[in-house]
């Protein structure tokens, strides 16, 4: 039996400091929860750090490591988290240099031997991490694993690629229970969540479409996957075991089959559990129709989210989600949730490859005009493994390798858009969130109407509130590493 740490690092970088504070994600971490499960399946000791709501400092894993004695430590990594991955893994081989030290996500997914050669990791797992994980604690010999990058000296060996994990049904439940969600619910954003405990779940795996600024293809692959109907709701139904009320479903095109989003709907009123749920990542507009939202509604279902992303039909086609996925369509999917009876949240990005400042304009009108209770604008990052990172990067356009600036909320002069400067992008986001909220009497509107509803009057004053004391962007980074000068100097990667 192996014992195995699994860390979630901080999320302080990416969210405090500017409104993305308001939405700080502190809740159970699914992937963790999800590799948690495979090694107690497996009869393996697994303890779960999640590190999110702290101020980034190696001491904690210090102590955990001192009292657990892992045999195997596994980070889970985004790029705003690889400069404090890079620390810990110096921090974790100087108290035992024979603990394996693993990391997976998408960001060592797209920059594996960079990623080992700036730290002291002895493996990055390459797309998915249930399969690997189960063989790496398993005892088998790497070099015999499919899907890891290994440290060979100061470079890294690939072994084949991994394929899919191609019936996701066979993967046991979440662990979701080796976190304590008592805790969790006294820290949950009410605009995530209105009852807690809340989770996070998935249904199905996967994406069809080719948007330039997306990266989760890194770690789910090309493709769709989905759990049976059945399955799903008995995922629910241990949901409803452990306390917990709400979740929200992270799945990229829930409702783009929509037969089997039917059919999940139904296994779910037939499980009557009570648990309310969420679509927060970002419906594709052209697959959404009101019979599915109705049966969505009498499911449980209470808050939809469309990734509109642009006000411009030539932009949206110019990334990759043209064509059917357009402004109309878009304006039809709200009307139809809000026939529903569903609260509708809108995405939107400002600083799209092809964008400039008339085509946000639109954007910024677009989202102003559309009866949504819920929006959110971000600047558009080129994530490392993505075609706009590397068309940035080919044209010596990325003026910045600090990861811990890689988040949507950043402040700093990271990218030479081709059409807008740094001072452009922030001047936008700035307007954007003046026009479609602030001054935006519809918006209003329906912000307090909702409030009132659900009981929350009082805690969207204090968002309101905060929202007007918090920047728009973060523009100081004052994370301290204990370790840099361990990894620093070895970044293959140089600013233009």
């Amino acid at each position: 039996m192996a014992k195995i740490l699994l860390v979630n690092p901080s999320y302080q970088n990416s969210y405090g400091g500017s409104i993305g504070a308001l939405v700080n994600p502190i809740f159970p971490v699914l992937s963790l929860a999800s590799l948690a499960a495979v090694a107690r399946k497996n009869d393996h000791q697994v303890e779960v750090l999640d590190l999110s709501w702290h101020a980034y400092h190696p001491r904690y894993i210090e102590e955990r490591i001192k009292s657990m004695r892992p045999d195997v430590v596994g980070f889970s990594v985004l790029s705003p988290s690889m400069n404090q991955v890079k620390d810990m893994s110096f921090a974790v081989k100087k108290i035992n240099p024979h603990i394996l030290c693993i990391a997976g996500g998408p960001h060592v997914s797209a920059l594996a031997e960079e990623s080992i050669q700036e730290s002291s990791l002895d493996a990055v797992v390459i797309g998915e991490g249930e399969e690997t994980l189960r063989e790496i604690l398993s005892g088998k010999n790497l070099h015999g694993i499919d899907g890891l990058a290994i440290r060979n000296g100061e470079g890294a060996i690939f072994t084949p690629e991994r394929k899919p994990i191609l019936d996701i049904n066979s993967l046991p439940i979440p662990a979701w229970d080796i976190f304590d969600l008592n805790m969790y619910a006294r820290m949950t954003s009410r605009l995530y969540a209105r009852r807690t405990p809340f989770i996070t779940a998935e249904f199905s795996r996967g994406c069809i479409y080719k948007c330039d600024f997306c990266a989760s293809k890194l770690t789910m692959g090309f493709g769709y996957r989905k759990k049976s109907p059945e399955r799903c709701a008995e995922e629910v139904r241990v949901m409803k075991s452990l306390g917990v009320r709400e979740f929200a479903l992270a799945d990229d095109i829930f409702t783009t089959d929509a037969k089997w989003a039917g059919a999940v709907c139904d296994e779910l009123i037939k499980a009557d559990t009570g648990v309310k749920w969420s679509c927060t990542n970002g419906i594709r507009v052209e697959s959404a129709e009101e019979g599915l939202f109705r049966k969505m509604k009498e499911a449980g279902c209470y808050r939809v989210a469309f990734g509109f992303e642009s006000g411009n039909d030539e932009v949206l086609k110019s990334f990759g989600k043209g064509g059917r996925a357009s402004l109309a369509k878009g304006e039809e999917a709200v009307r139809e949730a809000r026939k529903a009876g569903l609260e509708t949240l809108g995405f939107f990005m400002v600083g799209l490859s092809s964008d400039n400042k008339e085509t946000i304009y639109e954007t910024v009108e677009f989202a102003r005009r559309l009866p949504l209770d819920l929006l959110k604008f971000g600047v558009t990052i080129a994530f490392p493994g993505t075609k706009m990172f590397r068309d940035y990067e080919s044209q010596g356009m990325i003026k910045s390798y600090d990861w811990d600036n890689y988040h949507i909320y950043s402040g700093f002069r990271m990218f030479a858009h081709p059409e807008l400067s740094y001072e452009d992008i922030q001047t936008c986001i700035r307007k954007a969130y003046r026009k479609a909220a602030f001054f935006n009497p519809g918006f209003l509107y329906r912000r307090l109407k909702n409030s009132i509803l659900t009981g929350d009057f009082l805690s969207e004053i204090r968002f309101f509130f905060r929202f007007l004391r918090l920047s728009y962007s973060k523009t100081e980074n004052h994370t301290e590493y204990p370790y840099r000068h361990l990894w620093e100097y070895k970044s293959k990667r140089k600013a233009s």
